[in-house]
């Protein structure tokens, strides 16, 4: 009886979680089209957004334009992100899919270490060469790292710490797609240091091994305003 039961309760405890990382996830459509729109009075909600009446979905729910146009990367760390979400695209809402286009500067530009705490992206390299990578969680906390020439393909797991870096002597461009309407992005150095309102830097010094001046330094640099 106690091993019935005990089965039982394994089998309850994994279906829970099945449930936990399916709601991980964005959720399957039920139907053709969820076209999101920002009038409540008109839609339903939906996976975060308000949908279209299918019946009144044009083709330019679907559309975007201009990802063939490069982007100013002057900026202090020599990259762009144009992204190509639910929020430009509104028939992706329910797809869990999106796209982006990254232009980076030569000699350095950078896409600075980040997290999509909602998709997996997958990366592929039109112009330039890119040395990336992404870390594994703790406690191995591995590097795992790459250079990247056109053509080349990378694939950056959920939720883990990655970049990408121009290695090269002129422009890189890569498109990476992610497999979220809204996968969110949180930059490193932005989060931690950059925060509204600031965390104490007695917190920062401890966490980094940093003397309480250089945290404060960095969180001037950082500050919500300069985000």
């Amino acid at each position: 009886m106690k091993g019935h039961c005990g089965f039982l309760a394994v089998f309850a405890l994994l279906a829970l979680a099945s449930i936990l990382v399916t709601s991980a996830y964005d959720p399957s459509p039920l139907q053709d089209t969820c076209v999101a729109i920002n009038d409540p009075k008109t839609g339903i909600f939906v996976n975060g957004k308000f949908y279209k009446d299918p019946k009144f979905v044009t083709a330019d729910d679907f559309f975007f334009s201009g990802l063939n146009i490069p982007r100013d990367t002057s900026n202090p760390v020599g990259s762009v992100v144009t992204p190509v979400n639910v929020d430009q695209i509104p028939g992706l809402n329910t797809m869990g899919i999106s796209l982006v286009r990254i232009d980076y500067a030569p000699y350095g530009g950078l896409n600075p270490p980040h997290t999509h705490p909602r998709a997996t992206e997958i990366l592929v390299v039109l112009e330039g060469t890119l040395y990336v990578g992404f870390v594994t969680s703790n406690p191995d906390n591995r590097l795992v790292s790459k250079v990247l020439y056109p053509g080349d393909v990378f694939v950056f797991p959920i939720g883990l710490i990655h970049f990408q870096q121009n290695v090269g002597k002129t422009n890189a461009v890569a498109f990476a797609g992610l497999s979220s309407q809204n996968p969110g992005v949180i930059t490193i150095a932005n989060a931690v240091f950059g925060s509204n309102p600031p965390i104490n830097p007695n917190v920062l010094t401890r966490a980094f091994q940093l003397d309480n001046n250089v945290v404060k330094y960095l969180q001037s640099r950082f500050g919500w305003k300069n985000n």
